[in-house]
């Protein structure tokens, strides 16, 4: 899977995707600065979010009040939206800055407008990945989707992933909890397993709404390979994602971290040649446990593995010696050699 050139998969580092979504409150400004200080900090790619709002809700949305805001769904996004013109000019900015540009569109007028202004890919919420018109609609046009996965099940995303597949879209799932934040006993790391299981096909990621780096690095030791996290440039602003978002320097400790992480886990299991120094005197050699004559039948008792491994029989090999005729005289705590045993 390539997004703007950026190869994403299990062989590769984490994608960590900074999602300003709405914490600049619609003011075009803030989201520049909010970007200005992802790509200080190492970012690849930001996310935002297009909310064209008379197309994406209907008037109920008005009395709907959301767990993390006192106003209603259609206050908060009609306040925190730009216009399209906004956006076109975030996005040339982002890309000026050498950032990869993607957003999610929650209607189909706004997933139209991304496409005429060209985003490389397209973000699915966890609030629309069983909304199936408007994924068919986006997977039409035949670009990279990530698909978050919050508040669903195995089961019920099979559709929506078949939906995906059928249009042949590259495509990844982002295991998610949709509370803000989410404590760890909400939270599932085991969903990441789970979902890798169940679709073969996709990327699996995480996308994370828990306070800190912990929960996406552990993701990243489970093999996921796209990290998503709300991000604001500093916590003295007012919003409905601010408390679960990282500031400059977690977002460049997770970047780094990761990216650790992500090395550590394509070691395989093998002796490296940098344990090689501390193999030779950290393993054992065969001594004589007693003082030994030559001629003798060496038996358990005889002969131990000790410290340091610069003998020339290691300590796994001791069972080959017991019952074979000793050559030479050895003394206590003396290594012993092939040439010293009747083989």
């Amino acid at each position: 899977m390539r997004i703007a050139g950026r190869k994403i998969g299990p062989e590769y580092a984490p994608l960590v995707i900074a999602e300003i979504g709405i914490n600049h409150n619609g003011d075009l400004e803030v989201a520049k600065a909010m970007i200005k200080a992802a790509a200080d900090a190492g970012a690849e790619m930001v996310k935002h979010q297009t909310h064209f709002v008379s197309d994406e809700m209907t008037e109920d949305a008005k009395e709907v009040i959301p767990a993390n805001d006192p106003r209603s769904i259609w206050e908060i996004m009609e306040a925190c939206s730009l216009s399209p013109n906004d956006e076109t000019k975030l996005k040339e900015y982002a890309e000026s800055l050498g950032l990869i540009y993607i957003s999610t569109p929650f209607s189909r007028s706004a997933a139209d407008f991304l496409q005429s202004i060209d985003v490389p890919a397209f973000k699915i919420g966890s609030g629309e990945c069983d909304n199936i018109p408007l994924i068919r609609h986006i997977a039409r046009f035949g670009k990279p989707i990530i698909m978050s996965t919050g508040m669903q099940s195995i089961d019920s995303l099979r559709k929506s992933v078949g939906v995906l597949e059928e249009h042949d879209c590259p495509y990844a799932l982002l295991e998610c909890t949709n509370l803000y934040p989410s404590p760890p006993e909400a939270v599932s790391l085991r969903g990441i397993l789970q979902l890798k299981d169940a679709f073969p096909n996709a990327h699996i990621g995480f996308s994370d709404h828990s306070i800190g780096p912990d929960m996406c690095i552990a993701a990243t030791a489970l093999g996921a390979c796209i990290l998503e996290r709300h991000f604001v440039d500093t916590r003295y602003r007012q919003g409905p994602d601010v408390s679960c978002s990282m500031d400059p320097l977690e977002l460049k400790l997770l970047i780094e971290r990761s990216q650790e992480v992500h090395t550590a886990l394509m070691n395989p299991k093998s002796r490296s040649l940098a344990e090689e120094v501390t193999y030779r005197f950290a393993r054992s050699s065969v001594v004589a446990d007693r003082n030994l004559k030559a001629g003798q039948l060496v038996t358990e008792q005889d002969i131990w593995a000790r410290r340091p491994g610069t003998g020339e029989i290691p300590g796994y090999e001791l069972d080959k010696i017991i019952g074979k005729r000793l050559l030479k005289d050895k003394s206590f705590n003396e290594q012993l050699s092939w040439a010293d045993i009747e083989l």
